[in-house]
């Protein structure tokens, strides 16, 4: 890769960010801009997948809006991502854990991972 891409990369890449794993329970803090004015909107659920190593890295959160499910998927690298708080230390026993999508009410819980 080019020294220019690299340096390009390591200025715009994140440090300090808490250790995010899939089954967690997280609250990303993303800011949106209306207009002239710019507010921190949280968006807490569960991580599903990962994606991605270094400033192309990708989480995909899902949570539960009313009888509505919503996924997104965050660049952890954005500038528009304030910050991403783990809430909840989940125990899954795969990377990725698409089944959680057909499952409702209790089914859909996830034990909790004791470090």
């Amino acid at each position: 890769m080019s020294l220019n891409i690299e340096a390009i990369q390591q200025e715009n890449t994140k440090s300090g960010l808490a250790a995010v794993r899939t089954g967690d329970t997280v609250t990303v803090n993303v800011k949106v801009i209306e207009g002239t004015k710019e507010r921190i909107q949280p968006f807490t659920g569960v991580v599903i997948q990962q994606k991605g190593t270094g400033i192309s890295e990708t989480v995909t959160v899902r949570k539960m809006s009313g009888s509505v499910a919503v996924e997104r998927i965050f660049p952890v690298h954005s500038p528009r991502i304030d910050s991403i708080v783990v809430d909840r230390a989940g125990k899954v026993r795969q990377a990725r854990i698409f089944y959680m999508r057909e499952l409702r009410g209790k089914a859909a819980r996830i034990l909790e991972r004791k470090d």
